[in-house]
């Protein structure tokens, strides 16, 4: 099966402010904001990562409403990791893996050209996990109409990796391949990781369950480190810590 990370979503108190510390540490642009989540309560900014030929995409959203399920997040975690969109090749084969595991889908949405699944976080951990498949696979609706005018040459380069905080760590894995269909998790010790097209989900032993951080390639490392700490943001050897995330950086 082809699954592999297609965007990653940051919550945040401050949608502005988030989104400027990401533009110049990440080197990203602004591609979109969807006026479909105020239905959530929520603003959102939409960040295109890579090149033509494989693009993903970071997004922060923030409530602007009281009672929203972002906003019950933010209030249990602070700023922090949100959600995980991994791409699929056969939404229908995934489908019926879920409905055989009782796994409960908190909102789906189907169109001509992209159909999606969210599953209840409390049914595979952490985080909220969409599945989503497009049609063609290099298109995302989610982006906006043109949000490849907005790719950079230049900036982020790619998600390589995923990394979820758990207080079972192996526990956690093991629901994951179990839910996503994947390949059994390697373990070693009290951590594990299960390996997917283009990168990586790991788990490691933590407090509480959580969206913990992400791996991401950058053309200069030492330039996005120098921006991070002119901005005053945690910063320990190439990992920066934005919006409560971290992120490692790699070249």
């Amino acid at each position: 099966m082809a699954l592999h990370i297609r965007q990653i979503v940051l919550a945040a108190r401050d949608l502005r402010a988030t989104v400027a510390q990401l533009q110049s540490v990440l080197g990203v642009n602004v591609c979109y904001h969807d006026p479909e989540v105020g239905k959530f309560g929520l603003e959102n900014a939409l960040m295109t990562i890579g090149h033509e030929s494989g693009v993903q995409f970071l997004e922060v959203v923030s409530p602007i409403q009281d009672n929203t399920t972002a906003g019950r997040h933010l209030d249990r975690h602070g700023d922090s990791g949100y959600m995980l969109i991994l791409q699929t090749d056969d939404l229908a084969r995934d489908r019926a893996r879920l409905n055989k595991l009782g796994v409960r889908i908190v909102w789906e949405s189907t169109h001509s050209d992209i159909s999606a699944v969210h599953l209840h976080p409390k049914d595979i951990g952490a985080a909220i996990v969409s599945i989503d498949q497009p049609i063609p696979p290099e298109s995302w609706r989610w982006a906006g109409p043109d949000w490849q005018r907005h790719v950079l040459k230049t900036g982020a380069q790619r998600v390589t990796s995923t990394t979820i905080a758990a207080q079972d760590p192996v526990a956690m894995s093991q629901r994951y391949a179990t839910v996503l269909g994947t390949n059994t998790p390697v373990v070693a010790s009290d951590t594990s990781r299960i390996d997917i097209q283009h990168g990586v989900l790991n788990f490691v032993a933590a407090q509480s369950d959580v969206l913990a951080g992400f791996g991401i390639k950058i053309p200069n490392v030492q330039e996005a480190i120098s921006a991070a700490c002119k901005q005053g943001l945690p910063v320990v050897g190439n990992t920066v810590t934005i919006c409560g995330t971290r992120f490692e950086l790699s070249s």
